[in-house]
């Protein structure tokens, strides 16, 4: 590795491993061959244990915000209504995209580090129908898990509409049980807890949300479900696939689901509790709920000890670490600790010792 390179601690892109890294150097072949069939039934059959589901993955070359727009275009009917669960930047960014898609969307908003509860779900559910309910797992601005088997728990006694989840900084780094949890889209992308370069994203898309596609006219072109899934059955893609990165996937896969699912969630779990711990001996707030925090990335609060994010930067950069100074409108106010993806409790406690280093200092 390059003396010059900084290791990445801000939330997405991540660290990559050099062997992942080198996985795209294999020999590109052709998208329409046999080989490259091969290599999608592979990463198909290990999407679906990563996923813990029994319906399709669909595999698109873009960055998850491609597969908002998807899900919007292919699980909402015009005429009917979607409810957003909105509390962070990227909750936010999936409205818009609904609403600039045209469809009637309606929000749920809590403050930012607060948590959506299935109680508010259920209320909004009695007054209205809607098609879908779309929410955030795991909001990367805030540093919020949100609750959202319970979520999806009230969701399924509505049988006319559909679950959508961004598990973007979630998947791979905390739990998630798509067909348990009753999701019918569960969308994420390559650059988070899965520990890839950008570039590609993924759903797990239910039979229900395939069927409510079909009652939608007008659902794009290169997110159109039906064209995927076209495609899916024969291991190619709709359209031309970033292949060098489907082989660092294949490989990075097979570690993933060496190490475990269950034990991946773990060591993000126990990075968490050691990053909350250094935060609060040291006098910061954590910024998320109580509860609802995140296993694969801390908000510190940093409003009362004000800490120069800036200068912090600077320093841990001299030190080899790139980090994140806040993000959106509480930048400054609050930095992310991002310990997700492939990192190591060693490593992390690398990063701690840098930043009591610059506070000493």
């Amino acid at each position: 590795m390059s003396q010059s390179h900084q290791y990445l601690v801000i939330p997405g892109p991540v660290e990559v491993r050099p062997e992942i890294l080198q996985a795209q150097t294999e020999w590109m072949i052709g998208h329409r061959s046999s080989e490259f069939a091969a290599l999608f039934a592979r990463l198909q059959t290990k999407l679906k244990q990563a996923f813990l589901t029994q319906y399709r993955v669909f595999l698109s070359g873009s960055s998850g915000t491609g597969l908002w727009e998807g899900a919007s275009r292919n699980c909402i009917r015009d005429d009917r209504r979607v409810l957003h669960l909105v509390g962070g930047a990227f909750s936010e960014r999936w409205a818009e995209i609904s609403q600039a898609n045209g469809k009637q969307t309606d929000v749920i908003e809590v403050a930012w580090g607060q948590a959506h509860t299935p109680e508010m779900v259920a209320d909004a559910l009695k007054k209205q129908a809607y098609d879908a309910v779309c929410a955030v797992h795991n909001e990367t601005s805030t540093g919020v898990t949100h609750p959202i088997q319970e979520i999806g728990a009230v969701v399924r006694d509505y049988p006319e509409t559909l679950f959508l989840v961004d598990t973007v900084s979630g998947f791979l780094g905390t739990e998630l049980r798509t067909d348990d949890w009753g999701i019918d889209v569960a969308l994420t992308s390559s650059q988070k807890a899965f520990a890839l370069p950008p570039g590609l994203a993924f759903a797990a898309v239910s039979d229900r949300a395939m069927e409510r596609a079909k009652q939608v006219p007008h659902r794009g072109y290169y997110f159109d479900f039906w064209a995927l899934e076209e495609s899916l059955v024969k291991n190619n893609t709709h359209n031309t696939p970033p292949v060098s990165l489907m082989f660092a996937a294949d490989k990075q896969l097979d570690d993933i689901l060496a190490e475990g699912l269950e034990n991946r969630w773990q060591r993000h779990q126990a990075m968490k509790d050691t990053t909350h711990a250094w935060a609060l001996s040291r006098e910061f707030g954590l910024f998320a709920q109580a509860g609802y925090r995140s296993n694969t990335v801390t908000t510190v609060d940093n409003r009362e000890m004000k800490l120069d994010v800036g200068a912090m930067a600077k320093f841990m950069a001299g030190r080899g670490f790139s980090m994140d100074q806040g993000y959106g409108q509480i930048k400054g106010k609050t930095f992310r600790i991002a310990h997700m993806g492939d990192m190591q409790p060693a490593t992390l406690q690398q990063v701690l010792d840098g930043l009591d280093a610059f506070m000493q200092a």
